[in-house]
């Protein structure tokens, strides 16, 4: 490197330890580490970012062991636990299953008084629905909206999951009102009202799809998928509420775009009901569709 007219630096070092680490080749990263440690020059010392990349490393191997002596290491060196290691720290121990002290460590960073990321806090909320807490759930969903933080798709469907599971209409709800004002994506907020609404539908809640429906299209969002319109259309089935299903139709019309699925759903649902007229134009649409 010097032969080159490079002078080596930290962040060059750090480089190409990150590098060694992601392609697996560990034996490199730490001989590039124990040279810094050797150099006699303060340039290229270990930094904070030195210890964080085989932290980061042996976190993601769910190694907890050598995670936590790499942490040792950091302090012993003199430098401070921040927001990144906490992370690291806390995605380790929830990957090998230690959940305690994941919260220890969550815990410890909020008392330092440390902004967790959020990545930190979909691992926490991971975590809870691991754990079935829906109540640690809404508590991390509080500090997420106060923090003006978004949630990614999957963790959301983590806790959709969660509370649909356990039946949990009502939180379901409060968890439309709570994304809805902390403005997630539209693809989060589709995937939340569908869950209400594909709840509603499994029990012939009808007025309260209806209601559901009505505020998920103010809102400007629309059906994610055929699977919940589908489970809506059976409920109008289940219910023989045919002129209401028309108008449930009528809603969703200008928003989603109606699948050969659904339409073979309604032709069977109107073939058993003995609704021809209805059956004939359901065939009709589905030509014009392009479904023939």
């Amino acid at each position: 490197m010097e032969a080159r007219g490079i002078k080596p630096t930290s962040t060059i070092f750090n480089a190409l330890i990150h590098t060694s680490l992601s392609s697996g080749n560990l034996l490199t990263a730490l001989s590039l580490f124990e040279t810094m440690v050797a150099s006699s020059e303060g340039g290229y010392k270990p930094d904070s970012d030195t210890y964080n990349a085989f932290i980061s490393a042996y976190a993601n191997l769910g190694n907890k062991n050598a995670t936590e002596s790499w942490l040792t290491a950091k302090k012993e060196s003199g430098f401070s636990v921040d927001a990144q290691t906490y992370g690291f720290l806390i995605q380790c121990c929830i990957k090998s299953k230690k959940y305690d002290d994941a919260q220890n460590y969550f815990d410890e960073m909020i008392l330092s008084g440390l902004m967790p990321n959020e990545s930190i806090f979909e691992n926490m909320i991971v975590m809870y629905c691991q754990q079935r807490n829906p109540i640690r759930v809404k508590d991390i969903l509080k500090l997420v909206v106060d923090s003006r933080l978004k949630i990614d798709r999957n963790t959301v469907k983590k806790v959709v999951d969660l509370y649909g599971g356990l039946g949990l209409v009502d939180e379901l709800e409060e968890l439309v009102l709570t994304l809805t004002e902390s403005g997630q994506t539209s693809e989060v907020l589709s995937m939340v009202h569908c869950s209400v609404i594909r709840l509603y539908a499994e029990v012939d809640r009808l007025n309260d799809v209806e209601y559901s429906v009505g505020r998920m299209l103010k809102g400007g969002i629309s059906f994610g998928c055929e699977e919940d319109v589908e489970k809506v259309i059976c409920s109008y089935f289940r219910a023989e509420a045919y002129d209401r299903l028309d108008l449930f139709l009528e809603c969703i019309r200008d928003s989603y775009k109606l699948t050969r699925s659904i339409y073979e759903l309604l032709g069977a649902g109107y073939r058993r009901a003995g609704l021809s007229e209805k059956l004939n134009a359901v065939v009709n649409e589905m030509k014009v569709a392009g479904f023939s």
